[in-house]
């Protein structure tokens, strides 16, 4: 994420000695542990519990999500896999849990990326901003934004499998890189620029986008070059493909008096060529009186015969701002 909240977001020096043993290692809840995790249920609209709906979504519930552990903050992407919820933050803590119909999370589990750039210790040493999936094997890519660097995971977050550095992001910005990466319905990726620029634009409003072939880890492919267009002083925070191959894009904005507020655009990018110029069409805008946080993750699953969409915000690891998750219903 680009803010001023990156000078602040630490965590106090105790927590941070508490976090290293002996060895330097950085010391995890491990996998399986049953850790405490609280869920409060949300309005769509403070102040107005019975609105439900916004733009072209239709409020299904929410919740604001709390816990003791030291690791629980700064969520910035996610994944629903069948009725699992999968919460990546930015140092690479994985939280892993089932939502009840009564919105309260079951069978908790607390984790971390095993692999991948620095160590949890220091968010800007690591920063996994983005995440996806591919359905049929179950492997997991993130995006690591002070890196700019795409690793590949196992189904299992047990193990790296591979690393790249791709040059068409060597110059992205260390914090304005690969915020948002989706995998398309027929095997390409693509990946969008928090702030980056494409070559020779400047300062402009458009971001740098890279479609790959495939499997970005894998054998070096070259992807092409397009180009994204945000709303005014909006940048995009995450990306998540449809089943038709159209992209919903989710933008943040950071200003006064509302500090976050977000929108999400659909983005036709089917046929898309080299050198062509994306812009989406707005289905939501969460300004007030809507709930607006720091909205920084997003993932589709199927119900039924129904799409639904699931967001996430990072709390920046500040006391003021919240993790909330929500879930709609895409009426497109």
């Amino acid at each position: 994420m680009r803010s001023w909240l990156r000078i602040v977001a630490f965590p106090p020096l105790a927590l941070a000695l508490l976090s290293l043993s002996a060895s330097g290692k950085v010391l995890r809840t491990p996998i399986g542990r049953i850790p405490v995790m609280a869920a409060q249920p949300v309005p769509l609209a403070p102040g107005d519990p019975v609105r439900t709906r916004i733009g072209r979504l239709r409020y299904l519930g929410g919740v604001r999500l709390t816990s003791p552990d030291r690791g629980f903050s700064g969520f910035s992407a996610l994944q629903v896999i069948g009725d699992q919820i999968v919460l990546l933050s930015d140092r690479g803590n994985i939280v892993r849990f089932r939502m009840g119909a009564d919105w309260q999370p079951f069978d908790i589990r607390f984790g971390e990326v095993p692999n991948g750039p620095g160590i949890a210790a220091f968010k800007g040493d690591r920063d996994s901003e983005s995440l996806t999936r591919d359905p049929a094997t179950g492997k997991f890519w993130v995006g690591f934004e002070s890196h700019n660097a795409i690793w590949r995971y196992d189904a299992d977050f047990r193990h790296g499998e591979r690393v790249a550095h791709p040059p068409e992001m060597r110059n992205w910005p260390a914090n304005g890189g690969p915020e948002s990466m989706a995998r398309l319905p027929d095997g390409r990726f693509v990946v969008i620029g928090e702030t980056a620029r494409p070559p020779g634009k400047g300062h402009g409003a458009e971001r740098d986008v890279l479609l790959f072939p495939g499997d970005p880890v894998r054998d070096s492919p070259r992807p092409i070059r397009l180009r994204f267009v945000p709303p005014p002083g909006y940048d995009p925070s995450d990306a998540v493909a449809l089943p038709d191959g159209r992209l919903l894009v989710l933008e943040r904005r950071f200003g006064f008096p509302a500090l976050f507020t977000v929108k999400i655009d659909l983005v036709d990018l089917r046929g898309a060529a080299a050198g062509d110029v994306l812009r989406g069409t707005e289905i939501a805008d969460f300004s007030p009186p809507f709930q607006h946080d720091n909205f920084e993750g997003l993932a589709v699953a199927r119900e039924g015969n129904a799409l639904v969409l699931w967001m996430v915000s990072d709390d920046n690891e500040q006391w003021w701002q919240q993790t909330l998750l929500l879930k709609f219903r895409l009426e497109l």
